[in-house]
Order: C-alpha cells, then structure tokens, then sequence
C-alpha cells in the first residue's frame, strides 16, 4: 500500500454550536458511509471540553482522496458556521490538485494551514483489495 493516505483535520468548535455540529458531523459520517465505499475509515473526535473537533480518515490510495472530496465537498459549506479549520495534515503523497482542493477547504472553513508529510519509514497490515 505505497499510496495509502491518511488525513487529519483540526477545529475549533465555535461558541454555541457543538451540538450543531455534532448532528451535522454525525450526518456526514453517514452520508460519507454511505456514498464511498473505498474509504478504510472514517473518524469524528471532539476534544473532553468540546471545544475542539479533529476528523481522521484513512484511505487505500490518492484517488480515495481525491474522490472524498468531489462526493463530500458539497457538504462542508453548511458546517462552516461551526467550526474554524486550524490545520490539515495529509500523510502521503497527494497531487498538486488535490493539495490545492485542499487549500481551498481550509480557507472555506477556517484559516487552516495545509501539510503534507512524506512518509519516511514504516509498513502497515491493511488488508489488499
């Protein structure tokens, strides 16, 4: 699994909509459930306080990704009025588009800054398809 991506965003919740945003992100979790198949796994934590909302997804390969983003995107605007996207990481090695569709995600939602970490060493047991 050479292009396995994983993807780790980071928000603050905003004051007076974590329980909006816990029905909105419950909601995209089904719907992402639902309509992608490929998807290894897809995570919605909030922090003990609530104040904070990371997402974690795993994916078999950029084009994974790539598609996460053209089936889910429309749905990030109307989670917008409750969150502010501090960061999003990517590990592995996504293409400039996608790097880009990225980039336009964080500014739609926040001021999040977009890293891309290489991978360096390590092996996974993910079953192959």
């Amino acid at each position: 699994m050479d292009d396995f991506i994983a993807y780790l965003d980071t928000s603050e919740v905003q004051a007076g909509k974590l329980e909006e945003l816990k029905v909105a992100m419950a909601d995209l979790a089904a719907f992402v459930e639902l309509n992608e198949p490929r998807i290894l796994a897809y995570r919605v934590y909030f922090s003990a306080d609530g104040s904070t909302m990371s997402v974690l997804h795993f994916h078999p390969d950029v084009a994974s990704l790539e598609f996460h983003m053209q089936v889910a995107g429309p749905k990030f605007p109307p989670i917008a009025p409750f969150v502010k996207m501090r960061s999003i990481e990517v590990f592995g090695r996504p293409t400039e588009d996608l790097v880009a569709q990225l980039q336009a995600k964080a500014r739609l939602l926040g001021d999040a800054t977009v890293v891309v970490r290489d991978l360096h060493a390590g092996f996974d047991r993910l079953p192959d398809d």
